[in-house]
């Protein structure tokens, strides 16, 4: 299809896609109208390009006949000439709750998959990028997470996070492919789906309908404010980690960037805010305190420096 003949929101997901490197491409595809939209640009840009690319439909088995969900998903891309395949995964019940249980599984799958050189496309939108900094708002947390998702990071790539979820769902329309709606995105149990159809209207309502627009714009600034905090910490010299002394003498963004670093690397994993938050009193208002339990663990300061012990 000459790029004359494409839509108006098809151009703008093809023209997103075009920002991206010339490598091969696995594009993650649920069937959803963001992920659909995507597929097909990708193949489209990828054929004019002469590269190779395939998608990946994770089937999650968290409804009854999801297989044959995955099924009609990956005939659909076979439709307009992409090669698919489906991956079934087993979603473990835990404290995480069944969305980011899904997501690991998910994203693990999507590792999993990936061949040699190739980058993994994502379709996260805009309106994703809005939901995902009010969640990190709602929990209290910290620049990482209100940086929202990065458009590269690692062999992911979301090259639609600029676009609105209606300009996909033009797309599909303007294609002829009708996206699966998964019930789960109408499940007002989820907080994601509670953002999206109940807390963004409201704050659409009132105060303008350019909010999505701006916690996108915030998330993009604080992302880079959060780089160049990564960057000051990653000068600090190894070993001083966990000296007491050296990190009281940090600005608070990299020490507290440090010590989020610091736990992760010993073995602490799920560190929130709160964990860091503890950990940093016992630097700066140490008043000969026992220790502070974080996930797995706790730590404590001996002679100026801070120790984890695991359970």
């Amino acid at each position: 299809m000459a790029r004359r003949a494409l839509g108006a929101a098809t151009l703008a997901v093809v023209q997103a896609v075009e920002t991206l490197a010339c490598e091969p491409w696995l594009v993650a595809c649920s069937g959803g109208a963001d992920s659909l939209a995507l597929a097909w640009a990708a193949r489209h840009v990828a054929s004019r390009r002469g590269t190779p690319v395939r998608a990946l439909v994770v089937d999650h088995g968290l409804q009854p006949g999801s297989d044959a969900v995955a099924a009609a998903v990956r005939a659909r891309l076979a439709g307009f000439g992409l090669e698919a395949s489906v991956a079934a995964v087993t979603v473990p019940e835990g404290r995480a709750g069944p969305e980011a249980s899904a997501r690991e599984a998910r994203y693990q799958a999507l590792s999993d998959a990936i061949s040699p050189g190739e980058s993994v496309l994502l379709g996260h939108t805009r309106d994703d990028q809005a939901e995902t900094v009010l969640l990190g708002l709602a929990r209290g947390a910290g620049l990482a997470a209100l940086s929202g998702m990065r458009a590269e990071r690692g062999p992911f790539r979301r090259p639609l996070l600029d676009l609105p979820r209606t300009t996909t769902a033009d797309a599909c329309a303007e294609l002829g492919l009708e996206p699966w709606h998964d019930p789960m995105n109408a499940d007002r149990r989820y907080a994601r789906v509670r953002v999206r159809e109940v807390v963004l209207p409201v704050l659409e309502a009132e105060l303008g309908p350019g909010i999505r627009d701006a916690l996108a714009r915030s998330a993009r600034l604080l992302g880079e404010t959060h780089s160049l905090i990564a960057v000051l910490a990653d000068e600090t010299e190894p070993g001083c980690e966990a000296d007491c002394r050296h990190l009281a003498g940090l600005a608070p963004g990299v020490r507290r960037q440090l010590i989020l670093e610091w736990l992760r690397d010993q073995g602490v994993r799920d560190v929130a805010t709160v964990h860091v938050d503890a950990v940093e009193r016992l630097v700066m208002a140490w008043r000969g305190q026992k220790g502070v339990d974080v996930p797995g663990g706790r730590v404590s300061r001996r002679d100026g420096r801070l120790y984890v012990t695991l359970r």
